[in-house]
């Protein structure tokens, strides 16, 4: 039996094309493996490093929060500012439907990381917005971020290097504490929050169209997911080391898509691998 020529070189197309040697597939997605593995797997105080590299390079977060019930007895809820009574006649005309007692919702909000204390994210919260409304009436806040690549990030033939499910992301756990007036003025929190955001300036404090003010997010728990499980580190950062990494190490860092990225991982700046892409 001969067969055509044309079908003899699609065959061999398909054999080669087949026989391609695939990237293996992670062997833990949501948890570290529990016994040695080949990757390098990145310990706490690394993980926490590029965790704030993330908040210093990004902006734009999740903020999340619930709607609230009648036996909230959050100890921060004395922490917001109270509604002025042009506030409460606006939210009057809003009115939130019934049944979302106790329900979460989560909203995409601005936040800056400014100094002196660049790990509690400075947020500009306006006081009509569904997310304030909530804290104020004593909501805990959830802030999640994740990693973003360059859109010039180097091409990589294993399918999983920029895989999203593969990219560290993490959620900030804490609670809005206003910033008093006289601590805006002194480290220049409106400067530092209008750099990275020139467009939040109509709604700054003061400003005609809504009540707003400025808060910090006081992280009480960082929950961290560096990427597969075979490879990154998979839980929680304590406090200490979220607020213990040196501004010095986050320059340093590099994440999955930067340059000089494999160097770091490799240790080449004199450090432990990070987290493999």
């Amino acid at each position: 039996m001969f067969l055509p020529a044309s079908l003899l070189l699609l065959l061999s197309h398909i054999n080669l094309t087949t026989s391609k040697a695939s990237p293996p597939p992670p062997q833990n997605i949501f948890s570290n493996p529990t016994q040695p593995h080949n990757h390098h797997i990145p310990t706490i105080h690394e993980s926490a490093i590029l965790a704030r590299r993330i908040l210093n390079l990004s902006s734009i977060a999740t903020l999340s929060t619930v709607f609230p019930t009648h036996n909230s007895n959050n100890p921060h809820l004395i922490a917001q500012p109270p509604p002025s009574s042009d506030q409460i006649h606006e939210e009057s005309q809003w009115g939130t439907p019934p049944g979302l007692s106790g329900a979460p919702i989560g909203l995409i909000d601005y936040y800056v990381s400014c100094a002196p204390e660049p790990y509690a994210p400075t947020i500009l919260a306006i006081s009509i917005a569904t997310t304030f409304r909530n804290t104020r009436a004593g909501s805990n806040v959830t802030l999640s971020l994740r990693w973003h690549p360059p859109h010039d990030a180097p091409p990589s033939d294993d399918v999983y290097t920029y895989s999203p499910a593969n990219m560290p992301r993490f959620s900030l756990i804490g609670y809005i504490e206003p910033i008093p007036e006289t601590v805006v003025e002194e480290e220049g929190v409106e400067t530092c929050f209008l750099a990275g955001h020139p467009d939040a300036e109509a709604w700054t404090p003061g400003n005609e169209i809504h009540e707003s003010w400025w808060g910090r997010l006081r992280v009480e728990r960082v929950y961290w997911i560096g990427g597969f499980g075979d490879r990154a580190y998979i839980g929680w950062i304590p406090k200490s080391e979220w607020e213990g990494v040196e501004v010095e190490e986050v320059r340093r860092a590099r994440l999955v898509g930067e340059e000089g990225y494999e160097e770091y991982r490799s240790g080449g700046d004199g450090r432990t691998g990070a987290a493999d892409g």
